[in-house]
């Protein structure tokens, strides 16, 4: 295989659960430009049903279906679906989640069994799933969606900032034990992006400023730049990467701050 060949996905079939907007869109659209076969999953049907259906305008292939990920049979049977219809389920990228910003003390119950429901207990369906599919084939590769908010935080994101390091575990664990049958599973930890999720924040001037500049980078990432870094971890250019979490923000992780001492 020529080098520039590893980070192809000529041949693959790929689910892209969340496909219908934000990063999971730009997921999709990404993968098929590399050559995969896409399945854009999405609660939203219609709306992955246009995504799919651009793909195939430029040339691409790819279907759509939707899933609930907070039900796992629901996810068992569009998963299940996809390895029929191609005969492989090579890679899954599971990119849905919301936030309810709320300091602790206000979270109602309800608030955060929706949190959990949606980001943990979704992303572990679908590792079941697509773990039970891939240990059978002896081949497989997933990519979860962690956050930088798995390792730092900021008042009222508590239950979101714990759903996200639960994922990371989640990812370590599959990873141990899906590993000897030949699939991989990592995640990636987006810092700020301009999505629907963070629509909220892009609405207020000194919260969007403020976040800016906190990434070495000064500014927000786009879907596209989260995207790309999971299509590298899909790509047979990443096969002896398991078991970790990349973080893609800008050097939001890197410092503690923005303040440059005197004289430097």
């Amino acid at each position: 295989m020529q080098d520039q060949g590893l980070f192809r996905l000529d041949g693959k079939t790929m689910a892209v659960i969340g496909a219908a907007s934000g990063i999971g869109e730009a997921v999709a659209l990404i993968a098929a430009r590399q050559g995969a076969r896409v399945a854009c999953l999405d609660l939203d049907e219609a709306k992955a049903r246009d995504v799919a259906g651009r793909i195939n305008k430029d040339g691409g292939h790819a279907v759509a279906a939707p899933v609930d990920i907070r039900k796992g049979a629901d996810v068992d049977k569009a998963l299940d679906q996809v390895a029929k219809d191609h005969g492989t389920l090579d890679v899954v990228a599971c990119t849905p989640s919301i936030n309810v910003r709320k300091k602790l003390l206000d979270y109602s119950e309800e608030e955060f069994d929706r949190v959990v429901a949606i980001n943990l207990r979704g992303t572990f369906n679908v590792i079941r799933a697509a773990g039970r599919i891939m240990s059978a084939q002896k081949k497989g590769n997933m990519i979860l969606f962690s956050s930088i908010r798995s390792l730092v935080v900021e008042p009222g994101q508590a239950v979101y900032a714990a759903t996200k390091a639960g994922i990371v575990q989640l990812m370590r664990t599959a990873a141990s034990e899906l590993g000897p049958s030949g699939v991989r599973v990592n995640a990636i930890g987006p810092g700020v992006v301009d999505t629907p999720l963070t629509a909220p924040i892009k609405a207020n001037a000194d919260w969007y400023a403020a976040y800016s500049a906190k990434s070495a980078l000064g500014r927000w990432a786009k879907p596209e730049e989260i995207a790309a870094p999971t299509i590298f971890l899909a790509s047979d250019a990443a096969a002896y990467i398991t078991g970790t979490i990349l973080f893609v923000d800008g050097g939001w992780t890197a410092q503690d701050g923005r303040f440059t001492p005197p004289g430097m």
